[in-house]
C-alpha cells in the first residue's frame, strides 16, 4: 500500500494555508471523447488542482480508457472516486476509499470496503481515507437510491458535524461533503463553515455547484476542495470562471 502522498499533502497544505484546490469530477460512463478531449485540454490552463474519475453506475467499462486518456494527454492528477469496487483501477494516482458515514447501510460502510482492501492494499494507488456524507440536495439522486440511505437534511449543519467528528476520531483523512449528481441545492454555508472550523481534516464539498458565483460561496464558507462536474459537462466554457471563483 503506497500510503498518504502527494494528493492528500495538496489537500492538508490548502486547509493549512487557506489556498482552494479545485477538482474536476469526469464520469467515465458519460464522457465522450470530445469530452474528455476538451477536459484534457482546458483543465490545466483553467488552473484545476485534480481530476476526479467515477459515478454512481457503471453501464459502460470506459473506466481504463478514460485513465489512458487523460494520462497521455493531462499531467493533472488522477484522483479515483469510486462508486463500486469495479471502479477501481491502478493506472490512477489515488483513491478516496469512501465510507458513506451518513448512511446505516453496512455494505457501503465497511462492506465493499472489506471486498476492495486486499487489492487496494498492495496496489501503487494513494489510499486516501474519506468519511462520506450525502446531503439532501433537494431531488433524490442517483448516489441515494443506488446506496439505500437517506441524505443528512441541509438544514441539520449539527448531524452534518456530529457525523464528521466521528469520522475524524475513526482516523480518516477527510470529509467529503456531497449533495449528488443533479441535486438543485448545494450543501449549505453554515454546515460547511460548521464543519470546517470544528475538523481539522481537509473538507471536500460536491453536488449542485452549477455557477461561479456557487463555487466561490463554497470556498468561502469553509470548503478546502470545491469538486464540480455537471455544471462542466453542459457547459466547458464555464471551467475558468469556476476556478476564478474558488481562488478568489
Amino acid at each position: 500500500m503506497a500510503g498518504l502522498g502527494k494528493i492528500y499533502h495538496l489537500m492538508q497544505e490548502g486547509k493549512k494555508t487557506g489556498q482552494k484546490r479545485f477538482a474536476l469530477l469526469v464520469d467515465p460512463d458519460k464522457a465522450s471523447d470530445a469530452q474528455l478531449e476538451s477536459v484534457a485540454r482546458q483543465s490545466e490552463s483553467a488552473g484545476v488542482d485534480l481530476l476526479f474519475l467515477g459515478g454512481s453506475l457503471v453501464l459502460a467499462d470506459r473506466l481504463t480508457y478514460c485513465l489512458e486518456y487523460l494520462r497521455k494527454a493531462s499531467s493533472l492528477p488522477l484522483v479515483l472516486f469510486p462508486g463500486s469496487p469495479l471502479q477501481i483501477n491502478h493506472q490512477a494516482d489515488a483513491l478516496l476509499f469512501l465510507s458513506l458515514l451518513s448512511g446505516r447501510n453496512p455494505e457501503l460502510l465497511i462492506g465493499q470496503q472489506v471486498i476492495s482492501a486486499p487489492y487496494l492494499y498492495h496496489s501503487p494507488l494513494e489510499v486516501i481515507g474519506t468519511g462520506y456524507l450525502l446531503i439532501d440536495g433537494g431531488v433524490p439522486t442517483t448516489v441515494s437510491y443506488m446506496s439505500h440511505t437517506n441524505p443528512i437534511p441541509n438544514d441539520k449543519p449539527d448531524i452534518a458535524l456530529a457525523t464528521a467528528m466521528a469520522g475524524a476520531m475513526l482516523g480518516l483523512h477527510t470529509i467529503y461533503l456531497d449533495a449528488g449528481s443533479g441535486a438543485q441545492t448545494p450543501v449549505s454555508s453554515e454546515m460547511i463553515g460548521r464543519i470546517s472550523r470544528e475538523i481539522s481534516l481537509p473538507l471536500l464539498v460536491g453536488g449542485g455547484i452549477r455557477t461561479p458565483e456557487l463555487a466561490g460561496r463554497a470556498a468561502n464558507a469553509g470548503a478546502d476542495v470545491i469538486v464540480v462536474g455537471n455544471a462542466i459537462e453542459r457547459d466547458t466554457g464555464l471551467l475558468r470562471e469556476m476556478v476564478a471563483a474558488v481562488r478568489g
